[in-house]
């Protein structure tokens, strides 16, 4: 082989360690858990000849009224904080954009709610929404409204809601701010000397510009949310009722609760296609790199 074919060889070498991490670390789980998906299998149990179901835990599965009430819960959930985040941590970022004292500090707290562990998370919101020592409680008091609010099923969602906002909001103003500090400053200036209002540059000029960028956001926050777990196991289990069970918690409980890893691996699969589709749906709408590349 001459020299140029060698050449042509040496970045796929360098690229192969990479793509072995990633076919160990990522696609064995998915392709054994869509094996397992055609068993029914207890905890700690192999898949054998006589445990194979075919199709029937996916028809299981989709038959549930418990799992199709959990990935509505899952789909409310996700369309709720990912709007709320997104319009907030826009606003923020717009109000934030100029060069204000103390800059560095500001984003520092910004971001120390994404830096806190998601189990933690939930405990601390567990214990402010608590309906006799918990601060939110002692606050509304004062208008002589006393709600029980985890136990309560509108209002535990609105909990579950309100903490992965506070959580996940400085991720999304983080990233707008980036994209803004990022724009071309002549083509701001431009529309202000043609006599545009700030309105008018914000919606025609900024957004534009950092779409790309907010579809990445947008597309980041709802996988995160699609899959969130840990906080609303800390604070309600998926409760009162179904009211707050997120689907992965549902696969969770499915798995290590009841045990049936066949059935959970089932569920997985249905929750991997699910976020497949609205993410290719999501790309497909508006895809950022198309943007980005036309722009």
């Amino acid at each position: 082989m001459n020299q140029a074919g060698q050449s042509r060889w040496i970045p796929y070498a360098f690229a192969l360690p990479a793509i072995a991490v990633m076919a160990i670390g990522l696609f064995y789980p998915i392709l054994e858990t869509l094996r397992l998906s055609f068993y029914e299998v207890r905890l700690g149990e192999a898949p054998s000849p006589q445990a194979f179901r075919g199709l029937r835990l996916f028809i299981e599965v989709l038959s549930d009224s418990a799992a199709r009430e959990s990935m509505a819960v899952t789909l409310k959930f996700a369309v709720v904080v990912c709007a709320l985040e997104l319009a907030i941590g826009i606003g923020l970022a717009l109000l934030l954009e100029g060069k204000i004292p103390g800059m560095s500090v500001l984003r520092t707290i910004f971001v120390l709610p994404m830096m806190i562990a998601p189990v933690c998370v939930g405990l601390i919101w567990r214990y402010m929404f608590d309906t006799n020592a918990g601060p939110i409680n002692a606050w509304v008091s004062g208008f002589g409204w006393k709600p029980a609010w985890l136990a309560d099923s509108s209002l535990a969602f609105l909990a579950v809601c309100i903490t992965d906002i506070w959580q996940f909001t400085p991720f999304v103003f983080i990233m707008a701010l980036a994209a803004l500090q990022g724009l071309d400053a002549s083509l701001v200036e431009a529309a202000r000397i043609d006599g545009a209002r700030l309105w008018q540059v914000i919606w025609h000029i900024k957004l534009p510009l950092i779409m790309p960028i907010l579809m990445i956001t947008l597309l980041m926050r709802l996988i995160d949310a699609l899959r969130g777990l840990e906080v609303v196991y800390a604070m309600t289990n998926g409760g009162p009722g179904l009211s707050t069970e997120l689907f992965p918690l549902h696969i969770y409980k499915s798995a290590f609760v009841t045990q049936r890893m066949g059935h959970s691996a089932a569920l997985s699969v249905c929750l991997l296609a699910v976020t497949t589709v609205l993410s290719a749906a999501l790309l497909v709408f508006n895809n950022p790199l198309r943007r980005g590349t036309s722009s």
